[in-house]
């Protein structure tokens, strides 16, 4: 079937995709990927880049060969007590990060390489790195990202009108962030200021996503109280399958081509600005297409049922299905369960303006 004609039945109700139904599972999952993240990043920790930790960067440029045990040795040669994190960058470039050297180090470290690589020492760049410059763009990277986390609060709770979806969509942003932080953790590379400005991004394409989801929500659950045929989680259900192929073909747009920024950065350039950056796009596009759809919707109802209307609404709108009481005259026999509603049959008729 194609993207379109699925796109139809599950607007239509044709086909449904039951997630609210097995709001617990979900829930339990995501939960599950956050504990698992946050042990990866205990366990293994994080791979800060030299912008954070401080230290000696050396570069050679135009060597004779990638491999990486000739710049182990030269260091051991100078600093035998340090160990190098060597890394190749592109096709004849090297990088070499040290703990603080000595100027004398440093030179030293410089004719070292040159010999080893076969280059001119001209070729060879050395530069040093405070860890303070690393502090200060840490602190200003969680300050501005509990500056977007309250502003999204206030713009949320007046939007939607309630502060359900707003603790939801709070709830499944940071969860998108620590999933990605465990891929980091799980896969080892470094973190530098390219990767949080991924971090950054992928909150705006995680929050979209979930504000596209929940003003379906709004939308379909408009008169809720004024229908008693379906649940508001029936609605919100609904809700969830209308927009989950234009979550699908979003999803595909964005992570194609950031797929082949990521393959090219880490396979054709080696280390750099454009891998660390990639993956946590990647990464945090995925993670949020997942979490905009199973988990923000699964979490808003639950919180939305805390409410006593909701759950009284909730509880007789199941008693008429069991007693055989239900009203939807266009489908009569549709079932209760989550999931295997009838598209627009579900939704409550809207009142024309100027009817009285």
């Amino acid at each position: 079937m194609s993207i379109a004609g699925l796109g139809n039945d599950l607007y239509e109700g044709r086909r449904s995709l039951p997630v609210v139904s097995h709001s617990r599972l979900w829930i339990l999952t995501g939960t599950i990927l956050v504990a698992l993240s946050l042990l990866l990043v205990a366990i293994k920790g994080i791979n800060a880049g030299i912008e954070f930790r401080g230290g000696s960067q050396l570069t050679v440029s135009g060597a004779a060969t990638t491999a990486e045990q000739p710049a182990h040795d030269a260091l051991a040669e100078i600093a035998p007590e340090q160990q190098a994190r060597v890394t190749a960058v592109g096709a004849n470039t090297i990088r070499v990060q040290t703990q603080t050297l000595t100027n004398e180090e440093t030179e030293a470290l410089r004719a070292a390489l040159a010999e080893q690589y076969d280059v001119a020492a001209s070729e060879v760049t050395a530069t040093f790195i405070g860890p303070a410059w690393g502090k200060d763009i840490t602190r200003q990277a969680i300050q501005g990202l509990i500056i977007f986390l309250v502003l999204v609060s206030i713009v949320l709770a007046v939007y939607f009108r309630n502060w359900q979806m707003a603790v939801a969509a709070l709830l499944t942003l940071v969860h998108d962030l620590v999933v990605t932080m465990g891929v980091y953790g799980l896969v080892g590379w470094e973190v530098t200021p390219a990767t949080i400005i991924g971090l950054l991004t992928i909150l705006g394409y995680s929050l979209y996503d979930t504000v596209v989801v929940f003003d379906k929500i709004r939308e379909n659950t408009t008169d809720l109280f004024e229908q008693h045929d379906f649940t508001y989680g029936h609605l919100s259900n609904l809700a969830v399958n209308q927009t989950l192929v234009r979550s699908i073909n979003t999803s595909l747009t964005s992570l194609l081509p950031v797929g082949a920024i990521l393959f090219l950065g880490s396979v054709l350039l080696g280390a750099g600005t454009l891998r660390d950056i990639a993956l946590a796009l990647f990464a945090g596009m995925a993670v949020s297409t997942l979490s905009s759809v199973f988990l923000a919707t699964p979490l808003q109802v639950m919180l939305r049922l805390r409410d006593e209307r909701y759950r009284e609404h909730t509880a007789e709108v199941l008693q008429r299905a069991e007693a055989g009481t239900r009203t939807v005259a266009s489908d009569p026999e549709a079932s209760i369960v989550p999931g295997s509603h009838r598209g627009q049959a579900a939704q409550p008729r809207r009142r024309k303006k100027g009817r009285r």
